[in-house]
């Protein structure tokens, strides 16, 4: 994996995310180049579906970076998100050295609470030094957390640091690149929105959405050749209508391509039954059935 320099400018940061097939507004691209040229944490918001989670994914992709990704649920805890002792290695070491008769606790426990028994979690892994560049770090979903582990995160957020008491504070010799992701299922607390730099994910207008489509297109290249310039045109137009009658069921441009590739198809219910259902209950009973 080689390392490749950040863009330099507004124009060239969109042309690394097309590189990745991302097809970003402007906005997004002046709010990514700032982040990082600032060295600052990217806080994206938006529905579900919309496309913050690539963005990590196409950075570390186009600029050769190793993606680190912490996803957030309901309880996560310092254990799984920053790192944990290996108990059961500790316990062994310790009978291991009483056995041979060591009688010095103070160097015990010296031995057992260093690195070699840490288990380190994406947090951890984020800030150590990498060959091939600061790595990208996703924090994705982060609205699933609760307040105690928002409060956690400032100091990483702020200082890319993080305190661990047997051995000290940890801190990043040059910043990952950080992008947070929420999809506003609560409201996340202010404190570590002022430390990111923040932007709405919306959903993209009916020419952005064609060009996503051709981009990501699922139709089979033969297919592709004969049909999918037309059928993305129609289906962009009829994803973007279906937004606008039906706020409460739109389709996320994660998922557009997906049902591009149903309309391609004659029989739709030749497709695996799993990926049939997961689009089909997203659209209108009527457009699911055509």
């Amino acid at each position: 994996m080689t390392d490749k320099a950040p863009p330099n400018s507004i124009d060239s940061t969109l042309d690394l995310l097309a590189k990745g097939d991302y097809i970003a507004d402007r906005s997004l691209a002046t709010v990514l180049y700032l982040a990082l040229r600032m060295g600052r944490p990217l806080f994206v918001e938006g529905e579900a579906g919309v496309g913050k989670t690539e963005i990590a994914k196409v950075l570390a992709t186009t600029l050769g970076r190793r993606l680190i990704r912490l996803q957030c649920y309901e309880g996560l805890d310092v254990s799984a998100a920053v790192y944990e002792w290996n108990y059961g290695a500790q316990m062994i070491a310790i009978r291991l050295a009483e056995a041979e008769g060591e009688g010095d606790r103070t160097r015990i426990e010296h031995d057992v609470f260093s690195e070699r028994f840490l288990i380190k979690r994406p947090l951890l892994q984020a800030l150590e030094p990498d060959s091939s560049g600061p790595p990208v770090l996703l924090i994705d979903e982060i609205d699933r957390t609760d307040e105690a582990f928002e409060a956690f995160l400032l100091e990483v957020l702020a200082d890319f640091q993080v305190t661990v008491p047997e051995l000290g504070t940890v801190k990043a010799a040059h910043p990952p690149i950080v992008v947070v992701t929420s999809n506003r299922t609560r409201e996340v607390h202010d404190a570590l929105k002022r430390r990111c730099l923040y932007h709405w994910v919306g959903y993209p207008s009916a020419e952005r959405e064609l060009k996503i489509l051709r981009a990501r297109s699922l139709v089979s290249p033969r297919n592709f050749l004969s049909r999918s310039w037309h059928l993305s045109r129609l289906c962009a137009k009829k994803i973007f209508s279906n937004r606008l009658a039906l706020p409460k069921r739109w389709i996320g441009p994660a998922r557009s391509p997906s049902w591009m590739l149903l309309r391609s198809i004659r029989r739709p219910y030749r497709i695996h039954s799993v990926c049939y259902l997961n689009i089909r209950t997203t659209l209108p009973a009527s457009t699911a059935r055509r």
